[in-house]
């Protein structure tokens, strides 16, 4: 039995990343709903979560036959890569040298590609609309599934981490639902901030394990490694901005 550490730090990754990725799918389903039709917008996104359910059905139980050793590995060394990519990201965000994600953009622009796929007939199901559906919600959740299959495969918490990212889905679809446009008002930068420090840590620990380690603390060294990778990745921010605010 995990203890509570490890279970509020599996669940918890699990969330924040879905909750990222689902606001992004979520934008473009409204989208293909307002434009094209709910209907074929609902069963392109329904035919997207059947796959991604039947992945995580299918590889769940493959990654548990994996010895232990090599799984923690395995899935440590993705997981500090997917995180650190992450973590650069947001980072490049956070000091201006790339534009941040902007959500009410990303639904104008999709409106205006919908608009001009051509016309739809109400009677029959809308392919251009059921397509793209069903391809933004398997792109980023597949995503998504690589986090919940990786950080509850290694400890055993699969299930645990799968009610994370589906919490998070539930979050994100009832306030859509309220508020009916994109949730602009998110701060996803700070949540991928948030995450890339989350899923590092659990990649350098679970590296480490894979290699024959015995942290420090045992799994309580998770959360040293993320005030680690949160103290380096903030001050590298504090540190670049400062230097852009000095005179020349």
């Amino acid at each position: 039995m995990a203890d509570w550490t490890t279970l509020i730090s599996v669940v918890g990754a699990s969330f924040l990343a879905s909750f990222v990725e689902v606001v992004e799918a979520f934008t473009i389903v409204l989208a293909v709903g307002i434009i094209r039709g709910w209907r074929s917008a609902i069963l392109g996104t329904v035919a997207a979560l059947g796959v991604l359910a039947l992945i995580v059905v299918t590889m769940g139980p493959l990654l548990l036959q994996v010895p232990l050793r090599l799984l923690q590995a395995i899935v440590g060394i993705l997981l500090l890569l997917f995180g650190l990519r992450w973590l650069r990201k947001a980072i490049l965000r956070a000091i201006g040298a790339i534009p941040p994600h902007d959500e009410e953009a990303a639904f104008e622009s999709e409106m205006r590609e919908l608009a001009g796929a051509g016309a739809r007939n109400a009677a029959r199901f809308d392919w251009i609309a059921g397509v793209a559906a069903f391809k933004a919600v398997l792109l980023e959740g597949v995503e998504v599934v690589f986090i919940v299959v990786a950080v509850g495969a290694a400890r055993g918490l699969l299930w645990e981490a799968s009610l994370g990212a589906l919490a998070a889905a539930v979050l994100v679809l009832l306030i859509g639902l309220m508020v009916h446009k994109p949730l602009s008002q998110v701060p996803e930068n700070t949540l991928k901030f948030a995450v890339g420090v989350v899923l590092s840590a659990f990649g350098l620990f679970w590296t480490g394990e894979g290699f024959g380690i015995e942290w420090p603390g045992a799994d309580a060294a998770i959360l040293a490694f993320a005030a680690m990778f949160l103290f380096v990745a903030g001050g590298l921010v504090t540190w670049v901005r400062s230097r852009r605010l000095e005179p020349a």
